[in-house]
């Protein structure tokens, strides 16, 4: 759904427990690579209430898929056997990552016809490395109005793809891809992330061989037949950091449990670097304002980039966490610098607390922050304005805060198990 509106009571302290769902990241790329299986497919873990895996389900099951969602046990069966490149009547699909279901549709008729990617409007998005990807397996590539054509008749053929700069949407589909094709592909130039290396394991458990050496060249040999799968989604390692944060910043009392902690070690020290300890053990997080060593949060500086750093997606979450520390914060990203938008709106809770130019943020903490009338921005700055509403004195506004939903599987039920009231409207 599009322009809804959350009316959000601040100054609510949330007490009680919050899983962490299977990943956003993770969950809708296996289920893309899925379609190459020549038999079904199970992913537990899944989190069925996310927009985009709605509409990429919707989209499969209209190409012929079938998809069963069993929504209580968070659970999804997947069979790509008559799928196929039929005529739709519109491609109008909000998916980001629509490239995705091209190698199954390949596979199983030899012609991909896709919505153009949607999704966060973060700089320029383009989708030009991935038609290398498909022309540099043999196919044809045709843009037409609504829709990209992809057409390999006889399916794709082994090459080398050398990435001009390290992407991992590019390297995700170039796994699926080449997972497909029984010679060996070469992918040089990859980003395997946590997300990219759960996709590996997973096309692994159907078939495939693939070989990574050091962090960036993958060698992959498919098969014509890949068997079917029963898969967990690995869980999110950035709704964990979502509620981590709110609970530090809340001053309330939240466990944590099935955070990814073998993912998150570096934002992790980051945040005891700042004052911050917390409780854990194998799974699970305690928050309480105990937490806090000095009483407060200490003023820190860190640079996003890739993982296992803190990679940007985390971005807001940090200048959040400097809005209430004791001094002046500065976050740099340089791989993403125009993600400040939310900045801006981050700004009108804490007035003048924020100076954000490309790839460099300066937060001056200590300020409390204020009911206000907000937008929506990229998804996980539209969570941190959330959050911030949350937080203010007073009843705050959200605007277009679907984009803040589409990041969080069943985001209002577990704020309710949080005792916090949020209620969207459309």
């Amino acid at each position: 759904m599009k322009n809804l509106t959350a009316f959000i009571r601040g100054g609510q302290v949330p007490r009680g427990n919050v899983r962490v769902s299977g990943a956003k990241n993770a969950s809708t790329r296996l289920l893309a690579a899925s379609l190459i299986a020549d038999e079904p497919v199970v992913l537990n873990n899944f989190p069925t209430e996310l927009v985009d895996a709605k509409h990429k389900i919707n989209f499969i099951n209209r190409s012929g898929g079938k998809v069963l969602v069993d929504a209580v046990a968070e659970q999804i069966t997947i069979d790509s056997s008559q799928l196929g490149t039929l005529p739709l009547d519109d491609y109008d699909y909000p998916i980001r990552t629509t490239y995705l279901l091209v190698a199954g549709l390949i596979k199983k008729s030899g012609v991909a016809r896709i919505p153009y990617p949607g999704g966060c409007k973060i700089g320029d998005r383009g989708y030009d490395l991935h038609i290398m990807v498909w022309e540099r397996l043999g196919a044809k590539v045709v843009e037409k109005e609504g829709y990209i054509e992809v057409t390999a008749t006889k399916g794709f053929q082994a090459g080398v793809i050398d990435f001009p700069i390290s992407t991992i949407g590019g390297t995700e589909n170039a796994l699926i891809s080449a997972s497909t094709i029984s010679d060996e592909t070469i992918i040089k130039n990859a980003y395997i992330s946590p997300e990219v290396y759960s996709l590996i394991e997973f096309l692994r458990t159907m078939g495939a061989h693939i070989d990574v050496v050091g962090n960036s060249f993958i060698k992959v040999k498919g098969a014509k037949y890949l068997r079917g799968s029963i898969f967990d989604v690995m869980p999110d390692r950035i709704e964990a950091i979502t509620w981590i944060v709110y609970g530090i910043i809340s001053g309330g009392q939240i466990t944590v449990e099935d955070v990814p902690f073998d993912t998150m070690e570096i934002p992790l020290i980051h945040l005891k670097h700042a004052g911050i300890e917390l409780y854990r053990n194998s799974n699970n997080v305690i928050i309480s304002p105990e937490c806090l060593v000095n009483g407060e949060i200490q003023p820190f500086e860190l640079a996003c980039g890739t993982h296992p750093g803190i990679i940007s997606d985390m971005q807001s979450f940090y200048t959040l966490l400097g809005l209430f520390g004791n001094g002046t914060s500065r976050v740099f990203d340089y791989r993403y610098p125009e993600r400040i938008k939310y900045c801006y709106e981050l700004n009108k809770f804490f007035p003048n607390s924020i100076e954000a130019t490309p790839g460099t943020i300066k937060i001056q903490g200590g300020t409390p922050p204020l009911a206000a009338t907000a937008e929506s921005t990229d998804l996980r700055g539209s969570m941190a304005v959330v959050m911030a509403a949350l937080l203010a004195d007073g009843e705050s506004t959200i605007h277009n805060v679907e984009m803040a939903l589409r990041g969080y599987n069943n985001l209002e039920a577990k704020l309710k198990s949080l005792g916090v009231d949020f209620q969207v409207t459309s």
